[in-house]
């Protein structure tokens, strides 16, 4: 029998609360394994997707720093294996690039250990689902980001802003809201047209930044209007039609 979509959430959550032991009644904090020494060590080995809290689409390589989707345009959610630092840049390269459908790669950071999710928990889309289930904040690139051979970089700095490089291009400011002083692992979607991506050493990539990695962001103007959000989050979930 197939299950309706409210059954299938109710299951979610139960999965991530049963792994994850109790949680605080505040629901974004649902699901989530948060560790509260903010300045826990965190070890500075090169990041690479972690094992086993991949989506159901997901498959790595022997490496596990290339995610590939199989099928369809969601359940591409992956995590980086370790925290990252404020400031420190998450850059990847996008290996393919599927037309047909709207929308593409998202990322962000969150609260979540994976090391205590479990891939079955995992919903189809980081955004907003995984965002509502837990404390995740993640961001869809700009259209026109993110085609075949684009190397990505994100980050957060010390005032909870996400922000992401593209080639050498200028920075992107994609949201601001992230609730720092604890751990936060990298978080990325591999959604819609983006198909696979690579984990690049950000000190070591093919294609160097005019600007240098660690930046003064905390002295960024304010932007106008609302940078709370993304203005992706709320895109379709559904194939371009021709």
């Amino acid at each position: 029998m197939t299950r309706g979509p409210a059954e299938s959430f109710e299951n979610l959550s139960t999965g991530l609360l049963q792994t994850q032991g109790p949680v605080s009644e505040d629901p974004r904090l649902m699901g989530a394994q948060i560790c509260s020494q903010a300045d826990a060590t965190m070890p500075r080995e090169a990041v690479r997707f972690h094992a086993e809290a991949v989506g159901a689409q997901v498959r790595l390589d022997a490496q596990r720093s290339t995610a590939r989707r199989c099928a369809t345009f969601h359940d591409g959610i992956v995590f980086s294996q370790r925290p990252v630092r404020p400031r420190e840049r998450v850059a990847l390269r996008v290996l393919f690039h599927e037309r047909g459908w709207v929308g593409g790669l998202r990322v962000g950071f969150t609260r979540l250990d994976p090391e205590r999710v479990t891939a079955p928990s995992l919903p189809p889309f980081v955004c907003p689902d995984l965002e509502q289930q837990s404390p995740t904040w993640a961001a869809m690139l700009p259209d026109g980001c993110g085609l075949t051979g684009d190397v990505v970089c994100f980050w957060v700095n010390r005032l909870g802003r996400l922000f992401a490089q593209v080639n050498a291009g200028p920075r992107l400011l994609l949201r601001k809201g992230v609730l720092m002083g604890a751990p936060l692992w990298a978080v990325m979607d591999v959604y819609g047209t983006t198909k696979a991506i690579e984990l690049l050493d950000p000190t070591v990539s093919a294609s160097t930044p005019t600007m240098p990695w660690v930046l003064s962001d905390e002295a960024l103007p304010e932007p106008k209007g609302d940078a709370g959000s993304s203005p992706g989050l709320g895109g379709s979930h559904m194939p371009r039609s021709n």
